[in-house]
């Protein structure tokens, strides 16, 4: 296997980017026959219905704490992955959309809960289903949160509660139609579900952690999973927050708990750097990238930090174009009700807008929704998190193409969320330059605004290895579903786009060439 001058993460982004020469020869046509079931079946084990706690009041009896914990947890749940609308198809079978988008509707995640043993639930393994909003204890194992700390490096946060969430991917739900391409779009929907649990676990007062460090083999044995088939993406320690409460550890009602203090230490770790690999046709390239970023060990952490320790903590934004036009963003934030019911009501209503009418949007619509994405902590007086936990946002640009904004004028601009200001880097109306781009999709060209999230990924994968892959895709990800559900709360349309000419884009809006375009988020009226 030859050297290379690339590491396999920076191989498998440059053979999977779409060009217009090459794109018509990577489109495959799809065989229906062999479409996945965007669900997971268990044969045995004891069923938790948890559809009764989404609509009955809580008994004021001496069971009324048991039923109110079992009532948001259905919630969290709920918020976070359940189905929220029902959609009527050709063949007649009706289709189901779900709480966190995915690309091409295909849910590629799983969500199991970890249990060390709690009020509600035993020790062990279950499987959160869907489809029938229950939970599914296929696995009883007094000995499970020893395997799920092991597995996690013992990790702190780990310690401080009794459950956590796993969010795995199963490939081939998304590989049947998107190809290699499908593991940037797996990570985005990760993504995309990680925002929704840190808000919803918000909404009903718990504090979600993040953990994307861990030995692959370990925790894919403790969920018993075949790993070329479905694998875990991230584990999430949940801690309840009203627990803590009631035992004085806690502060009061939704003023979240101070994180551990391994926050932004032990959340990612690196793996190792392929620079040795075969030359491998399309079609291997999903499965070697996601073996290739694997952790079987816990690294040298003192190495890991003093390789880090050089880098200047950044207190400025990374880019400050000479003589460049600044618009500040600042502005009032939202408000999303006195318990956050505003903010659960748009997750539930939460929808991919499918045309745009081309209309302008107001300023304040685009800083509103640029405040409520990157700037949590003006959100602290009304209960919400104001650090939630990333993998790394400092290896993460925004950047906005604005083509129909009122009294914003056109071009592109370089979001500074230190500065809390637009800086513009190009002065054009690329409408008809963005639909191209955008594959020829109409809300790239009728839409007022595109936000593009990019990053250094060599500067990346020398930090993190090639993991850095998943860790980049899902904090865009994450991002993209608090621009999606800020857009939807005013009523301004929003729709992803992970499909779009890579290198194009840098060379048209004027981004610089070493930031790889990693996710895309448009916003316009809808129609």
């Amino acid at each position: 296997m030859p050297e290379s001058r690339y590491s396999f993460a920076e191989h498998y982004h440059e053979r999977t980017k779409y060009e217009p020469a090459t794109l018509a020869s990577k489109s495959q046509g799809l065989d229906w026959s062999t479409q996945p079931l965007p669900y997971k079946d268990y044969k045995i084990g004891t069923v938790y219905d948890l559809k009764p706690y989404l609509t009955e009041e809580i008994q004021s009896d001496r069971d009324g704490l048991l039923e109110s914990r079992w009532r948001r947890l259905s919630r969290l749940l709920f918020c976070s992955y359940g189905l929220t609308a029902r959609v009527p198809t050709i063949s007649g079978e009706t289709f189901y959309l779900r709480a966190a988008p995915s690309a091409g509707g295909l849910y590629p995640a799983e969500l199991y809960l970890i249990s060390a043993g709690t009020p509600l639930l035993s020790a062990g393994i279950y499987n959160y289903q869907a489809r029938n909003h229950s939970l599914i204890h296929f696995w009883q194992d007094g000995n499970v949160w020893n395997g799920l700390q092991k597995a996690c490096f013992g990790h702190p946060d780990l310690q401080n509660t009794r459950l956590a969430i796993a969010i795995t991917s199963v490939f081939y739900r998304s590989s049947w139609r998107y190809q290699d391409r499908a593991y940037r779009r797996i990570f985005l929907d990760t993504g995309h579900l990680l925002g929704n649990i840190e808000l919803a676990s918000e909404i009903e007062d718990y504090q979600a952690s993040l953990i994307g460090g861990f030995n692959d083999e370990l925790v894919n044995e403790l969920l018993f999973l075949d790993q070329e088939v479905e694998s875990v993406i991230a584990i999430v320690p949940i801690l309840d927050l009203q627990d803590e409460e009631r035992t004085g550890r806690g502060q009061e009602s939704r003023q979240p708990l101070q994180r551990s203090v391994s926050k932004g230490v032990l959340t990612a770790l690196p793996s190792a750097i392929a620079t040795s690999y075969p030359k491998l046709p399309d079609g291997q390239l999903l499965p070697y990238l996601h073996q290739v970023t694997q952790i079987n060990e816990k690294p040298d952490m003192q190495k890991f930090q003093l390789q880090n320790a050089t880098e200047s903590i950044q207190d400025s934004d990374k880019y400050d174009f000479p003589f460049c036009t600044k618009v500040s963003t600042s502005t009032e934030s939202m408000h999303w009700g006195d318990n956050l019911e505003l903010l659960e009501n748009t997750i539930l209503q939460r929808r991919s807008t499918r045309e745009y009418t081309g209309s302008n949007l107001e300023l304040a619509e685009l800083k509103a929704i640029l405040d409520f994405t990157y700037q949590p902590q003006h959100y602290t007086d009304q209960g919400m998190d104001g650090e939630p936990e990333y993998f790394d946002l400092s290896l993460i640009e925004t950047f906005v193409a604005v083509t129909g904004v009122e009294n914003l004028e056109e071009g592109c601009y370089y979001y500074a969320p230190k500065s809390q200001e637009l800086r513009q880097i190009r002065f054009k109306n690329f409408r008809d330059e963005l639909h191209y781009l955008c594959l020829g999709q109409e809300l790239g060209r009728d839409a007022g605004a595109i936000i593009f999230h990019t990053a250094d990924l060599q500067k990346a994968v020398s930090k993190y290895g090639d993991r850095a892959y998943r860790y980049l895709h899902m904090d865009a990800g994450h991002l993209g579903q608090k621009l999606n559900l800020a857009a939807i709360s005013i009523g301004v349309g929003v729709s992803g786009i992970a499909g779009f000419f890579d290198d194009l884009v840098n060379d048209v809006l004027g981004i610089p060439e070493n930031e790889a375009v990693l996710y895309i988020t448009t916003l316009g009226r809808p129609r």
